[in-house]
């Protein structure tokens, strides 16, 4: 046999398992993406050409006369792979509708031109691009040619050297393609036979070159983010190592079988490998260690950089970082971290639906819980790129979830801290606003006062003129107004919480008699003095009764309720009407929004703005037992105890 029939043999036996690996490694990743999808189906009309070709190589070589039903098998795997090539290769390249008419031209040449190659005697083997025509020729090299500027294009803004290398690689590969295809078969002339064979070996071989450098980079620089599967492409490479040996051995058998059986030289062959298991264990032990210390040296970097971003004490702004930078560091496709909702026992983001929760129990193996003892404090989810995550970086997010829970602890202190200095920053705010207020009034009521006593005698005078006596009455009206307006802002400085509820309550008692509902009043004891005025707390609590008491039908109850509680001073109403519909959830805080006859859907809106302006807070429940009742409680912020009463002296002197 010549050297280009060994080459021929070698390359096309190189291509076809190159092109095998491929396949295996992206049905092993199943990442769905049309990438993947087109790079799986062009390495799979490569692997029929190589295939094909070897086929018929070997076919030549056992056979004096090959069989017709082995060349006639061979000549469709090689038109099959040939002809979907160049739309497979555009499809890699762009999405456009151009690829309608290359994939509709493939399909029309393959349909028409296989049968007429199965009934010829004869079908070049060696250069099978002229027994595929001229028509074939011609899509295929404008396929390349238009490859070609494609690659440079992505050469040109390539964000990295090993890209730019891998581009410029195809550029390379698609322009020598290009110029095989158009000498052999377009050019106007025509190489002599030997150049013909060897220019179409060269060709055919040529798809190696980028499909190598592609492991390499994969490996290396994790291009496709296949890299991080370092255990799917070991496994497909030990496998595949194993099957070149095993053809090694037949090779090797049969070579040798003048001078030993083929099974002793197998068996000889086979043993042989016993003497490379421990230097083959010692390399993979210390790849091992260092795959180990890669992923432990990459935790400890990205914990570090947690705990100084928990220090600012933004627990929400921790979350998107830990969830961006894990997807960075471990180069996933997505991660989202989701606290535990202590205060209902459960995960709000998951398990809404039941298809939720049966997609929750498919991706277990891809989430990490966050357990404090028993106690599950928050879940770690991780999607990969592909099928599943590898074992290395399941490791390492597993270390990381145990440093997580300290950040988010040391996160949470500090942003109570931080909330409990700005809350005691507006308490003594509002406190030196309330002293300022209460001696603004107490300074300016007593001349106001002086004056009024004065300007009274003066109108009981029979003789002060009529025109002095309109004036007078005109300055008595004002300052009666000014009074008025200084006990407002007397008002807004503080009030007794409990003084209000014990009015409200008296003035609504006999309206709930009237209708039949009976109104309870329940009063904790401890400091009542709350920051906001009296007047917004009595409408308040008066909307809150009155929607309450319409609500309730006779015979039932409204529970009025006011307590301390960690510096908060809470009033809640509750009534055991029919629910509010949760279709009108949403609306009910909205203004003019009523489901009343003759209401002007003001009142709950004028309970949320009075709350929003002393910085309390809302919350609602319905129904609250047996499917029925509504439960409205106000939050509102606490005076401190001893400047509430100095406050109270103040207004008293």
């Amino acid at each position: 046999m010549g050297s280009l029939l060994y080459i021929r043999l070698i390359g096309y036996t190189a291509g076809t398992l190159l092109q095998l690996f491929w396949m295996v490694v992206i049905l092993g990743y199943r990442r769905q993406r049309n990438f993947e999808r087109v790079f799986f189906f062009l390495c799979l009309a490569l692997f029929l050409f190589y295939a094909g070709s070897l086929l018929a190589l070997n076919s030549q070589i056992h056979y004096l006369q090959p069989p017709g039903g082995l060349n006639q098998f061979a000549i469709v795997m090689i038109s099959a792979g040939l002809f979907t090539l160049p739309a497979l290769l555009l499809h890699l390249h762009m999405e456009y509708a151009v690829l309608v008419l290359f994939y509709a031209l493939c399909f029309h040449l393959a349909y028409h031109r296989i049968p007429l190659l199965l009934e010829e005697p004869h079908f070049n083997f060696l250069v099978p691009g002229s027994s595929l025509g001229e028509g074939f020729a011609m899509v295929l090299a404008v396929a390349l040619a238009w490859c070609a500027i494609w690659q440079w294009r992505f050469a040109t803004i390539a964000p990295d050297r090993p890209q730019g290398y891998f581009h410029g690689t195809l550029l390379l590969f698609f322009t020598l393609s290009f110029l095989a295809v158009t000498g052999l078969h377009l050019g106007p002339f025509h190489p002599e036979t030997r150049t013909a064979e060897s220019l179409a070996t060269s060709f055919a071989l040529l798809p190696i070159l980028p499909f190598t450098a592609l492991i390499y980079l994969v490996q290396r620089h994790n291009f496709l983010q296949i890299g991080r599967q370092k255990n799917l492409l070991y496994a497909v490479s030990a496998t595949f190592l194993a099957l070149l040996y095993l053809s090694l051995v037949r090779r090797v058998g049969t070579w040798l079988e003048p001078l030993l059986p083929p099974e002793a030289s197998a068996s000889i062959l086979l043993f042989v490998l016993v003497i490379f298991i421990e230097p083959l264990q010692r390399v993979l032990g210390r790849r091992l260690m260092e795959t180990a210390h890669q992923e432990m040296d990459r935790v400890q970097r990205l914990t570090a950089e947690i705990q100084q971003e928990a220090r600012q004490g933004n627990l929400r702004g921790l979350v998107r970082f830990v969830e961006k930078r894990v997807k960075e560091v471990f180069e996933l496709a997505a991660v989202s971290l989701t606290l535990v909702d202590q205060n209902k026992g459960e995960l709000r983001p998951f398990s809404r639906t039941p298809e939720e929760r049966a997609t929750s129990a498919a991706l277990s193996d891809q989430v990490f819980p966050l357990r404090q003892g028993q106690q599950l404090m928050a879940v770690l989810r991780a999607e990969p790129h592909g099928a599943a995550l590898p074992g290395e970086t399941r490791a390492a997010l597993e270390f990381l979830c145990e440093q997580l829970l300290a950040a988010l602890d040391l996160c949470r202190l500090i942003e109570q801290k931080l909330r409990l200095e700005r809350e005691l920053a507006e308490r003594e705010r509002l406190a030196v606003l309330g002293q300022m207020a209460a001696s603004i009034s107490h300074n300016l009521k007593n001349p106001l006062g002086s004056m009024k006593t004065i300007l009274q005698v003066q109108l009981e005078n029979p003789e002060l003129p009529d025109s002095m006596r309109a004036e007078t009455k005109m300055v008595l009206e004002e300052i009666g107004r000014l009074s008025g307006k200084l006990n407002q802002l007397l008002q807004f400085s503080s009030c007794d919480a409990r003084v209000v509820v014990e009015e409200v309550a008296g003035v609504w008692l006999r309206e709930a008699e009237r209708r039949g509902v009976q109104m309870q009043i329940k009063v904790s004891g401890g400091s009542s003095a709350v920051a906001a005025g009296a007047e917004a707390v009595n409408d308040i609590l008066s909307n809150l009764v009155v929607n309450a008491l319409e609500a309730t039908p006779r015979g039932g109850h409204v529970i009025l309720t006011a307590a301390s509680h960690h510096g908060a001073y809470t009033l809640a109403v509750e009534d055991d009407g029919p629910g509010i519909p949760a279709a009108l959830r949403e609306k009910i805080l909205q203004p003019f929004f009523t489901t009343k006859s003759q209401g002007t859907g003001l009142g709950l809106a004028i309970v949320a703005r009075r709350v929003a302006e002393f910085g309390g807070n809302v919350d609602w429940e319905s129904p609250v037992r047996e499917g029925r009742g509504t439960r409205f409680q106000v939050t509102l912020p606490m005076e401190d105890a001893k400047k509430y009463r100095t406050l109270r002296s103040g207004q008293t002197k």
